[in-house]
């Protein structure tokens, strides 16, 4: 005789409700008041919106300046993933702490320091404005913003997948007289890949919505320093929804576009090294 297996959690129907009613609560919701808002515009009248220069300069300087910061912290973010999983030295533990800095610092918190250590009297600024290099005020200021916030999401990503990949799939392709480079191209990358991929895709959703630490150093300067967030708040404190929800219906577009490209390579990557192994 068969007994029913009960289980902590609801069941599959129960808990797939649930699901669908918090995402279409949470997500679905305010991104469909967010279109049916928009909606109100004439094909026109949105395409006069978002087609100024001072929209496209911001939009291509939050979305370009984004996923810079994100490629950066791709490469800088398995670095130090690889170095806290792969090597004991003293310290490691403070140091494994300070990368989640960032979650925990205030936006507010994390731009003025940054605007400290980078204006043109700042601890680091007063040494880099006299050979030319301008950081606050400027989109590197931006970068550097970005770069710093969104720095965890990689090295959270990838480090657990480093900590499980085991020792003997290097072992052996040792054995098989592969070389440094063969190992780490052909056995440990792919392997990474997906956790990497899905790093930067957090890193660069969260530096495209970012406020907080952006404004102090940006300078705010249109056409110049000035971000696609802050021009959306400058239009509500005029009273101009309609604007404002039109720049974040393109954003949101742009947006969706570019983590759906993103998840399909992720995707691949996956099933390619599933076929693979």
């Amino acid at each position: 005789m068969r007994f029913k297996q009960h289980s902590v959690l609801p069941g599959f129907g129960l808990g797939l409700g649930y699901t669908l009613f918090w995402l279409c609560l949470i997500v679905l919701l305010p991104l469909a008041a967010l279109l049916m808002k928009s909606a109100s515009l004439s094909a026109e009248a949105f395409w006069a919106i978002v087609s100024t220069d001072r929209v496209v300069a911001a939009l291509k300087l939050s979305f370009g300046a984004s996923l810079l910061a994100a490629s950066l912290n791709a490469f800088f973010g398995f670095l130090v993933a690889w170095v806290l999983v792969r090597y004991p030295f003293p310290g490691k533990r403070l140091v494994d702490a300070l990368v989640d800095l960032p979650f925990a610092l205030p936006t507010a918190v994390a731009g003025i320091s940054l605007t400290t250590l980078y204006a043109p009297n700042g601890w680091f600024g007063q040494y880099l404005v006299p050979l030319g290099i301008n950081v606050a005020f400027t989109p590197l200021g931006i970068l550097v913003a970005l770069t710093f916030i969104s720095l965890p999401f990689v090295v959270r990503t990838v480090q657990p997948v480093l900590e499980d990949l085991e020792a003997e799939l290097e072992e052996a392709a040792t054995c098989l007289g592969a070389t440094r480079w063969q190992i780490f191209s052909r056995v440990l990358f792919p392997a990474v890949l997906p956790a990497l991929l899905t790093g930067f895709t957090l890193a660069f959703a969260r530096a495209t919505g970012e406020f907080g630490s952006v404004i102090f150093i940006a300078g705010n300067i249109p056409m110049v320093s000035e971000i696609a967030p802050l021009l959306i708040i400058g239009k509500l404190e005029q009273f101009d929804f309609l604007g404002a929800t039109a720049i974040a219906v393109v954003m949101l577009v742009i947006s969706f576009v570019m983590l759906f490209a993103i998840n399909l390579i992720q995707w691949w990557s996956s099933r390619r090294h599933g076929m693979t192994r």
